[in-house]
């Protein structure tokens, strides 16, 4: 099934569960995903990478931002008790999902999903994501001029782009932003930058 419309809010195709299976950072996670949301029944290459290449934050504020069904703020939850984890998406099945997924594994009073629309007046520690590349260049820009301000001092984003995808344009935009921006790891065809919050440029 085409995933082209995963980012929209009130996907049209049939809604369906689908189990995901995953050992991350040490700890088995089962999971659903869904038709219409982004990587229905698997965990995305690239989110696997990012998971190979960067440790979870041992505590703190958390966002987990195109959250999807919730595998990255979830794993996080799941191996860092001392974590709070909030996820945000545009997609209404993802963030049912993310939340159901959140209750099932007893991280429900750690993790919380909301519709990405409704922007809460919070700040985080460290946001986390997969981005929506494919919703274009303006719109992911918008994106993330919307959620980097919620950065704390000191805070810092860490993202999992596609070389091919933009990644490296992608870095020199945020650089270019006041968004100091470097790279963690290149793997399997992904970049994983880390953007620090243009007030803090020390790390």
């Amino acid at each position: 099934m085409s995933e082209e419309h995963y980012f929209s809010a009130d996907p049209a195709v049939p809604f369906q569960r689908v189990p995901v299976r995953a050992r991350i950072w040490g700890h088995d996670l089962t999971l659903n995903s869904g038709s219409g949301v982004f990587a229905r029944g698997r965990v995305d290459a690239g989110t696997s990478v990012l998971f190979r290449e960067v440790p979870p934050p041992l505590s703190g504020d958390i966002l987990d931002l195109g959250c999807g069904y919730g595998v990255i703020g979830l794993a996080i939850a799941s191996a860092s008790p001392a974590t709070r984890v909030v996820g945000v998406d545009v997609n209404q099945r993802a963030v049912l999902l993310a939340n159901e997924n959140a209750s099932a594994l007893g991280l429900a009073d750690r993790f919380t999903a909301f519709d990405a629309g409704v922007v809460a007046e919070a700040s985080y520690d460290e946001i986390w994501s997969n981005p929506p590349i494919r919703i274009g260049k303006e719109a992911l820009h918008e994106l993330l001029l919307t959620w980097l301000p919620r950065l704390k001092p000191g805070g810092r984003a860490v993202m999992v782009v596609g070389k091919n995808l933009g990644a490296d344009s992608l870095q020199r935009w945020l650089d270019a932003e006041g968004y100091p921006t470097t790279r963690l790891a290149s793997a399997k065809g992904f970049r994983i930058l880390q953007t620090r919050r243009g007030v803090t440029n020390s790390s």
